[in-house]
């Protein structure tokens, strides 16, 4: 019997190592810098790579370790069953032009889903709230604003005794625009909805891995998880 074929490394056709990645990632996607802040602060460090580089790495790398961290968090958490997930919908401009950006956020203040529209209508609602539930389960109780799309959406998914609208029963999934809003500024906006789309899901992954609430925990607490998270991330796609 034949033995079974290890996959492939995706860091198979690079000069460099796994680790020094794994950081241009990090440093990229996490904090508000630019691809020549990465630059300028890694040949600080001993390590002459180009902006280019960054971009080229954070494009072909960082959906790979979201979609391992995604689905970590996804297959421990998708038999909980006493969510409550808060939506809300963001303005992005791109090129002059107004886009929604869509956001799933549960009651720890995790992003969940991200998803991009052009418009804010019943369809974009359906679409958006049919992509959150398949990926991640139904929740015991949706808050929302008052945008009757969301109504709409989910009179036609059979859901709608479980939406609640409140008056600051939102408020935490609006203060988690402020993390992205800062990133936005950081990149001096987008161009294109792909690539709007693309970085939304990426950093909303890599932020919940990452934010370990340490206003609500002690210093040796938060060191310990702090190192925790660290220690996965270095293991990503080994």
């Amino acid at each position: 019997m034949p033995r079974p074929r290890k996959p492939a490394s995706p860091f198979r056709y690079f000069n460099s190592s796994p680790e020094v990645i794994r950081l241009v990632v990090l440093m990229y996607v996490r904090f508000p810098l630019s691809l020549r802040n990465v630059e300028d602060l890694l040949f600080e460090r001993g390590i002459d790579i180009s902006h280019e580089t960054v971009r080229l790495w954070w494009n072909r790398f960082g959906p790979l370790f979201a979609g391992d961290i995604r689905r970590q968090r996804v297959s421990r958490m998708r038999g909980f069953r006493h969510w409550r997930w808060r939506l809300d919908e963001m303005y992005v401009k791109l090129n002059g032009e107004m886009v929604y950006l869509w956001r799933a956020v549960d009651h720890e203040g995790e992003v969940l889903e991200s998803y991009v529209t052009r418009t804010r209508d019943k369809a974009a609602a359906l679409s958006f709230m049919k992509k959150a539930l398949k990926r991640h389960g139904s929740p015991e109780a949706i808050n929302t604003d008052g945008l009757r799309s969301y109504r709409a959406a989910m009179n036609d998914l059979g859901n709608a005794e479980k939406q609640e609208v409140g008056r600051w029963a939102n408020n935490r999934v609006e203060n988690s625009h402020l993390p992205f809003r800062r990133r936005e500024r950081a990149m001096q906006r987008f161009r294109q909805v792909k690539t709007l789309q693309k970085f939304a899901s990426i950093y909303a992954n890599i932020h919940n891995h990452f934010s370990l609430e340490r206003h609500l925990i002690d210093r040796q607490t938060y060191r310990e998880r702090r190192s925790a998270a660290l220690t996965e991330w270095q293991a990503l796609a080994s």
